[in-house]
């Protein structure tokens, strides 16, 4: 199911974890990768001269400047690229997020995979993901895949999959992406609700009556769209969303988990991508994929 994967990455430390993951993906599952760099926004309409994602500093783009960063890229990955044929390599110029989001539908991706910063990652390790990934995730057609932590990259496959729900219509989406993903890849799959009692003081029975609904709603609303599918399993807390759901992904040893990108009924084009799924992208110790339209799932 994953045949085309557009890896876009800056080339810094903070993309290595994404291209580990991608890299990964393809010896495993066969597919093929881009890796997609823009070299820097030009600084006039059609100008050679632009201003480099990483540094900021004015470079002109020619043949040569282009062979080397190409040259750079193989050798920065070399080691991944040992053994992979079904790999290329496109440089461009340009908004990045507008760019990657061009290459995503030009190549019909199946995934894009990406850091969850383009270098500077002190912003988000306050919480907050970077403008180029809150701008794909948002506008994408498939799945976007973000490996933040360099921890998050060291995994083996899929094999057990979680997917988070609010019960929200974007959930369906990132729903059946999880269940197709669990399916074809013979992974298990934990259908998760977390209660959200931050910052509320309920009475215990309240709590509990509330849980026993959510897991009732849970097999009304995703049992019946499994089929023969038998490797699920159902969990409902309480808690902080994103706490719970990064707690639980440890405990049951988690490789991927699975997210709406955004949870309020909203035109996907004008949604920024939820709260909670931005502090799990930060915290996780897995791949985490946010689906935001139902184009490719």
């Amino acid at each position: 199911m994953f045949k085309k994967i557009l890896l876009a990455t800056t080339g810094s430390t903070a993309s290595f974890g994404a291209a580990r993951v991608a890299f990964d993906m393809a010896k495993r599952y066969g597919s093929e990768v881009t890796i997609f760099h823009v070299l820097g926004v030009p600084t006039k309409a059609y100008s050679q001269i632009v201003n480099d994602v990483r540094t900021g500093e004015e470079v002109e783009v020619d043949d040569d400047y282009r062979s080397w960063v190409e040259e750079e890229i193989k050798t920065t990955y070399a080691k991944q690229l040992e053994g992979l044929d079904n790999v290329r390599i496109v440089l461009t110029t340009g908004a990045p997020s507008r760019e990657i989001l061009r290459e995503a539908r030009s190549m019909d991706a199946d995934l894009i995979v990406m850091g969850a910063s383009s270098g500077d990652s002190s912003r988000f390790q306050r919480g907050y993901p970077g403008s180029t990934l809150q701008k794909v995730a948002k506008a994408a057609r498939c799945p976007v895949l973000t490996v933040h932590r360099e921890s998050a990259s060291y995994w083996g496959g899929f094999s057990n999959i979680l997917f988070g729900t609010d019960f929200s219509k974007q959930a369906l989406s990132a729903f059946k992406f999880a269940l197709r993903t669990a399916r074809e890849l013979d992974c298990d799959l934990t259908i998760f609700h977390a209660l959200d009692i931050s910052g509320k003081v309920l009475d215990q029975n309240e709590i509990e009556e509330n849980l026993i609904a959510a897991r009732a709603r849970i097999r009304e609303t995703y049992v019946p769209l499994m089929g023969d599918f038998k490797n699920y399993d159902i969990e409902v807390w309480e808690g902080s969303p994103y706490v719970e759901i990064v707690k639980l992904a440890r405990e049951k040893h988690v490789d991927l988990v699975v997210m709406a990108h955004h949870t309020r009924e909203l035109d996907p084009e004008k949604a920024r991508i939820g709260s909670t799924v931005e502090q799990v992208i930060v915290r996780a110790n897995c791949p985490v994929v946010s689906v935001s339209k139902p184009d490719k799932v």
